[in-house]
């Protein structure tokens, strides 16, 4: 239940955060100062949760340096596209791309480390899919939208998949605690991040960062709590509810920047039945 409560924490968060960086950016449009921030904040707040949990789990940073190899492919690769993605689709769109990631998920888990089948997947298959064309139907998008934004949302959420069964894997056995794991990941990450934008940023500006500074808080607690839920529990668990996220975004959208996103009736639906086939197969794994 522990491992539930935190995957649900996790979407909402990252829900949170794509909204945020849609807002972020519809102010300041720079999309690598705003990936640079974003992966600034979420370290920082790591490293400070990391700096916590030390006295009670210890450090044990000697066998942290898989989970820094895993963090180059998400977050590093994984946030550049993932900016650039909100910038060109929106928070919600991209968020309900998002949510197809359980169906990615839970196949490499069955496929690779062995996690058990269940029936149902072929029928939270079938919803999943029946969301992605529910949204590639949609007809009153708004002006921004660009379909290279969704396409770069599913490349995402593709890197999302393989991060989570890498995650699980890695959790196995090892005495590394999940604070200092996750700090190594955004270390991992950051390092990619800054080679690749650092020199289009140039000397750093505090106001138009501030924004996604706040991004990087919510990015980074979304991070200590997904570490903390695939610690506890199976990809075949937690993946589902973590795609609650594109609930999470959707309504977060609909609220506070409704106008600007035309969430619609088709977009609603999409993400319901997106989720619906994540929980499907989450709940009969």
């Amino acid at each position: 239940m522990v491992a539930v409560g935190l995957a649900l924490v996790s979407a909402l968060l990252f829900g949170g955060m794509s909204v945020g960086l849609r807002m972020g950016l519809s102010r300041y449009p720079d999309a690598s100062l705003a990936t640079l921030a974003t992966i600034g904040g979420a370290l920082a707040v790591v490293l400070v949760v990391a700096a916590l949990e030390i006295p009670a789990r210890g450090v044990h940073a000697g066998g942290a340096w898989p989970f820094a190899l895993a963090g180059l492919l998400q977050p590093g690769a994984g946030q550049l596209l993932l900016t650039m993605a909100v910038r060109e689709a929106g928070a919600s769109r991209t968020s309900v791309v998002f949510g197809i990631a359980p169906l990615v998920s839970v196949t490499i888990a069955l496929a690779v480390l062995g996690e058990p089948a269940s029936a149902p997947l072929l029928v939270g298959a079938v919803l999943i899919v029946a969301g992605g064309v529910e949204l590639a139907r949609e007809r009153d998008r708004p002006e921004h939208l660009r379909m290279r934004g969704l396409l770069l949302a599913a490349v995402v959420m593709t890197l999302f998949a393989i991060r989570d069964n890498l995650l699980r894997w890695l959790s196995r056995g090892t005495s590394v605690p999940p604070g200092v794991a996750a700090a190594a990941a955004l270390l991992g990450g950051a390092v990619v991040i800054v080679a690749a934008l650092g020199p289009r940023v140039g000397r750093p500006r505090l106001r138009p960062a501030l924004p996604f500074l706040g991004v990087g808080v919510l990015s980074g607690l979304s991070y200590v709590t997904l570490f903390e839920a695939y610690y506890r529990g199976r990809v075949t668990v937690v993946s589902p509810l973590i795609a609650t996220e594109s609930l999470w975004g959707v309504g977060l959208s609909l609220l506070l920047i409704r106008h600007g996103e035309h969430v619609g009736r088709r977009l609603i639906l999409g993400a319901l039945l997106i989720v619906a086939g994540g929980v499907l197969i989450g709940a009969f794994r």
